[in-house]
């Protein structure tokens, strides 16, 4: 500690005096004489002479008093000054408001020297504006030069007009280090534990405690019971790494020896389809490992992740099958037009044929991208469960050949399903042909399962279905062939994606069923594992039918109703509007329609054709329109032109869905459907039961 208030040249340690205070100590001493002179002549005995005498030692008292006490305050006490700064640690420093330093430690001499004031110039200029602000009863930070290097100064004001100067500890960053042997960056604790906490031991996520640093080659002291649920029993002593998948293992390792401070993404070894995020805490000289279970996040985010590409291949594809469509139809009906010039016997009638049959297998193709894209016309009715396998077990043997053995496993209480036959049965049998090939490709034959059941919502979710609401239909297909490799999973339902070889599959197989189950409001879970054969699980709602819906199913079985017979005169009469965007397929099907004998009016959007309805109205017979058109669209051209038609009877065409644009055809009758590709037959049988109808 060193003074600096009042030191000689010579250290004796005495006051350094102020000459302006004793000055004025001595002019008032001569002022109280001299004005004690008068009443000394006078004689002191006198009453005037005692009271001056007593005035004039009053007033000498109280100004060596105010002497004293200025002398006092102006400067600190050297002895409290050196108390104070000396409880410190950190470098500190009384001055005085002018920069002159009264009293500092041990630790401010050392720092900044024995200097009798603050550095001033540039190196202590933010220094000095900081004691301003400290003068004033503010708490203030400035900096000081040292050394050449700038050091950060808090300056606060003190009793009697003194100043406070600390120089704060500087806490330098911990820099990292490895060692040869990668340690995880966790949290520090102090002394090593010996057991696991009354916490770990009975939370409901695995824990471990583990002797040493590095966590995969380290020994178990203690486990609690969690993680022995999810790893199976681990004894005292088990090495940690042995519970986690190798593969995984590696990949933690790895990231580890990187600093990486986790959490770790693991998968068990006992079942590696279970997926563990691994954290880990660090005392002295041993480990805690927390593992969290996340398989079924990590699978609803892989299903939410799935459902979303699937959704955007769908729109695409949807949208190329719709254009695709119009095409299609324009060349059917340009077909149809030149085969009816060319008939059976004609040279040029087998090569347009081929042509047709072409033309029918892009048809097909386009149908399987609409069943993908949910954008397929389907037929609903209430089905049989059941009934529906076992009628088609028939067929599926026929496509099963001779080394493949089909084994159907009926259960009880089966349900009721509305779906559309005909997609229900080619999504099975899509599923079994793909079975067949697994089996015959890997060993040249084996065994192909479906299995039906009436299954609970616990059992639904336990097979695979995480959003099962209340008893699902089930519909199982599957195989003892080699199973579905890993990282070809994620693809199996894009369309195109095949692993057959070149000519023996178009990849559209397994993604037509997954459009037809969603279009069913159903949910598929593949379950498959190397060399175990692979399982597609459909999972279907369960249908209930309503007093009213049986009692209007017995009566339509008891008198099921005759269904019209398509005409064999396919000619007619009658004033129709087509409406058609697309040039090709309304110019040749007017032109056939014409030489059938109808009269045709042609509209290429919706606003032409509000005008030609507005100028016939009441004498159009038939409306045929596309549903998708620039502008104003089928149906609500249908509301608009409704008043101009009257009660003519509308044929709605389209490569959409009727689903897509059914709910905006509310309140409206007399209206159908028929779907592209369309042939001139089909669209003639259609026209005419329309019109006799009418």
């Amino acid at each position: 500690m060193k003074d600096f208030g009042a030191t000689d040249a010579a250290g004796a340690g005495k006051r350094r005096p102020d000459l302006l205070i004793w000055g004025a100590a001595v002019f008032l001493v001569l002022a109280a004489v001299f004005a004690a002179a008068p009443a000394l002549r006078a004689g002191p005995a006198t009453l005037a002479g005692l009271l001056l005498l007593g005035g004039v030692a009053g007033v000498a008292i109280l100004g060596l008093v105010a002497i004293r006490a200025s002398t006092t305050t102006g400067d600190p006490e050297p002895e409290g000054a050196e108390a104070f700064v000396e409880a410190l640690s950190e470098p500190a420093a009384v001055t005085a408001a002018d920069g002159r330093v009264l009293a500092a430690n041990l630790a401010w001499v050392q720092a900044v020297g024995d200097a009798r004031r603050l550095p001033r110039g540039a190196a202590g200029a933010r220094l000095f504006a900081a004691l301003v602000k400290a003068r004033d009863g503010q708490r203030a930070e400035g900096t000081l030069i040292i050394a050449g290097q700038e050091r950060r100064a808090e300056a606060a004001r003190l009793r009697g007009g003194r100043l406070l100067v600390r120089l704060p500890s500087v806490v330098e960053k911990e820099v990292f280090v490895p060692t040869a042997a990668p340690a995880p960056v966790v949290a520090q604790s102090a002394p090593a534990p010996r057991t696991l906490d009354a916490f770990s031991g009975a939370s409901p996520f695995g824990a471990a405690l583990l002797e040493g640093l590095d966590p995969f080659n380290s020994r178990v002291l203690e486990a609690n019971p969690a993680l022995a649920a999810m790893t199976g029993a681990v004894p005292s002593g088990t090495l940690f790494g042995a519970l986690i998948d190798p593969p995984s293992r590696a990949e933690a390792e790895t990231r580890l020896a990187e600093g990486k401070s986790g959490p770790f993404e693991v998968r068990l070894a006992r079942d590696p389809a279970r997926i563990a995020h691994l954290y880990l805490y660090r005392a002295d000289g041993r480990l805690v490992a927390y593992l969290i279970d996340v398989s079924e996040q990590k699978q609803m985010e892989l299903q939410l992740a799935q459902a979303q590409k699937m959704q955007a291949i769908g729109q695409l594809a949807g949208g190329v099958a719709h254009d695709f469509n119009n095409l299609l139809t324009a060349i059917q009906l340009r077909l149809d037009e030149l085969l009816h010039r060319h008939p059976v016997g004609d040279p040029s009638y087998e090569g347009l044929n081929e042509i047709r049959q072409t033309g029918v297998r892009a048809a097909d193709l386009v149908r399987k991208l609409l069943a993908f894209s949910r954008k397929q016309t389907v037929q609903r009715e209430v089905l049989e469960l059941g009934e529906l396998i076992s009628e088609f077990e028939v067929l599926l043997r026929r496509l099963l050949r001779e080394d493949v053995k089909l084994v159907t496993d009926y259960g009880r209480d089966l349900p009721q399903v509305r779906a559309d036959k005909s997609q229900l049965e080619t999504a099975v049998m899509n599923l079994a042909v793909n079975a067949r090939d697994a089996v015959r490709a890997a060993k040249g034959g084996g065994v192909v399962r479906i299995r039906t059941a009436r299954l609970t919502q616990d059992e639904a979710q336990s097979l695979g279905f995480p959003g099962a609401e209340g008893d699902q239909a089930f519909i199982e297909v599957s195989d003892d062939g080699p199973g579905i490799p890993p990282e070809v999973m994620g693809k199996i339902f894009d369309p195109f994606f095949t692993t057959k070889p070149v000519g023996e599959g178009t990849g559209l197989g397994l993604a037509t069923v997954y459009g037809i189950v969603k279009q069913s409001d159903g949910w598929i879970h593949v379950h498959s594992r190397p060399g175990e054969g692979a399982a597609f699980r459909i999972f279907l709602p369960v249908h209930e039918p309503t007093p009213a819906q049986q009692a209007a199913a017995a009566t339509a079985a008891a008198a099921p109703e005759a269904k019209p017979r398509p005409p064999r005169d396919l000619s007619g009469a009658g004033r129709i509007l087509f409406v058609e965007d697309e040039d090709a397929v309304r110019g040749v099907a007017a032109r056939l329609l014409r030489a059938r004998g109808y009269e045709v009016l042609e509209a290429s959007d919706g606003e032409e054709a509000l005008i030609i309805a507005e100028e016939h109205a009441g004498t159009i017979d038939l409306l045929i329109s596309d549903v998708i058109m620039p502008g104003i669209d089928g149906p609500t051209l249908l509301k608009k032109a409704r008043a101009y038609l009257g009660n003519a009877p509308v044929m709605f065409i389209s490569g959409y869905a009727e689903a897509e644009f059914s709910d905006l055809l509310e309140g409206e009758t007399g209206v159908t459907f028929l779907p592209k590709p369309i042939d001139i037959k089909t669209l003639a049988e259609r026209v005419k039961q329309q019109l006799q109808a009418a």
